[in-house]
């Protein structure tokens, strides 16, 4: 999990430095980015939300969903106004019932903070069984980040992003094909429209008949790649 983590945040990273150097150097910045969920956590979409201002044709990693058959947290309605969540029953959740001295913070060691219903309301309420049925009253976690993260379940939701999420697969299909198929475990990109193909290593066949059928699928694939390049950048 640890190491799994880890490789994602040197992705996004990467991926970081890649805008960077980008726009300093040719004074490019996209008006989107399309990406995998690897790159939809909380802190990178407000990242390109809130500081680069680019739209995130990403898909949100969110774990939120329940599989219990209780309510979920997209079940529940944030108004931004009040800065409280409503429940299906139209209840309100509210960070803190009453007033602090010294006032609070609220937020946690995850980086959320946390919106809590009534617990008078919540044992009149029909709908405890589907809700909280095995706590006193019902708590729903809001990341910091989450407005940004709504700004990219939104724009998911457009025909845009439909055809990005397209063009996206098209470029990653030619990735895995290289790295699974001819089992090339790296690729060195030289600008936009082209990439420098190591040689193949794959030793199941002849060497000499081994090496002649991958350097000429290593081309064909090298030649869609750049045209999907191409096709993306437009």
């Amino acid at each position: 999990m640890e190491a799994t983590r880890a490789i994602r945040q040197a992705e996004v990273g990467a991926s970081r430095t890649m805008l960077g150097r980008t726009e300093n150097r040719f004074g490019l910045r996209p008006d989107y980015l399309a990406a995998d969920s690897a790159y939809g956590s909380a802190d990178n979409l407000a990242w390109l939300v809130n500081e680069k201002e680019i739209a995130p044709h990403i898909p949100v990693f969110d774990k939120s969903k329940r599989t219990d058959g209780t309510f979920s947290r997209s079940d529940f309605t944030w108004e931004a106004e009040k800065e409280q969540y409503l429940c299906p029953a139209g209840k309100e959740l509210k960070q803190f019932q009453r007033t602090y001295d010294p006032p609070r913070s609220g937020i946690t060691a995850e980086g959320t903070r946390l919106y809590r219903a009534s617990k008078k309301d919540c044992d009149q309420c029909e709908l405890k069984p589907r809700c909280c049925p095995n706590m006193p009253m019902r708590k729903v976690p809001r990341d910091l980040n989450e407005d940004a993260r709504d700004v990219a379940r939104a724009i998911a939701k457009t025909p845009e992003y439909e055809q990005s999420r397209h063009r996206r697969k098209k470029v990653e299909m030619l990735f895995a094909h290289l790295k699974r198929i001819l089992r090339m475990a790296r690729l060195r990109l030289r600008g936009p429209c082209g990439a420098r193909i190591p040689a193949c290593r794959n030793r199941t066949e002849p060497e000499e008949a081994g090496q002649t059928q991958a350097s000429d699928a290593a081309m064909r694939c090298h030649r869609r790649l750049r045209a999907a390049s191409t096709d993306t950048l437009r």
